[in-house]
């Protein structure tokens, strides 16, 4: 892989970086915007809890994929692997900061969640440039992460609607799970 195609991919990683956060983050108010859409809420935050919040980095994200994958693919490697690694870091790294900081502050923090979106969504993308400059993996790889990816988007549908009822799930400001919270 040439110095150009691996400048052309850091652009389109970057570029990804404030596509994911701006859509992201108007994926926080799409679900009341939309009258309570059901479609519209399996795609955005319809709810306080931490597993909505993980939405508004993922659907962003598989958006973004989708557009990139027709403008990039020929000068990649890895890409499925790349975006499975990237949605997967931010489902990982939002949570992570904050249990860890609410355990001491025992409060939200605003500030924190938004920069926690933020570096994740950064890390994510730092992440999955590497991996489409790397040395091109297997092909089963490559199906294991588009599956990965497939895994997550049903998860993150059907616990909109079906949310196991744990802290994860749990609307900090009603008590409630999920969706239907909205439709009692």
């Amino acid at each position: 892989m040439d110095n150009l195609q691996k400048r052309t991919i850091l652009i389109y990683e970057s570029i990804g970086i404030v596509f994911i956060i701006i859509l992201g983050s108007l994926f926080h108010f799409t679900f009341e915007l939309s009258s309570f859409n059901p479609v519209v809420g399996a795609f955005s935050a319809v709810n306080e809890s931490v597993w909505e919040h993980l939405k508004l980095g993922f659907w962003p994200l598989i958006i973004y994929a989708v557009l990139e994958y027709w403008k990039i693919k020929n000068k990649t490697n890895n890409f499925f692997l790349a975006k499975a690694v990237a949605a997967s870091t931010i489902i990982l790294i939002i949570p992570v900061i904050f249990y860890s900081y609410t355990s001491i502050t025992c409060e939200a923090l605003l500030a924190i969640d938004i920069g926690s979106f933020i570096g994740a969504v950064v890390v994510g993308q730092f992440l999955s440039y590497t991996l489409l400059i790397f040395k091109e993996q297997s092909k089963t790889v490559e199906l294991i992460s588009l599956i990965v990816l497939a895994v997550l988007a049903v998860l993150f549908i059907v616990f909109t609607f079906y949310p196991p009822h744990i802290s994860l799930f749990q609307d900090s400001g009603t008590g409630d799970y999920g969706i239907l919270g909205h439709f009692r």
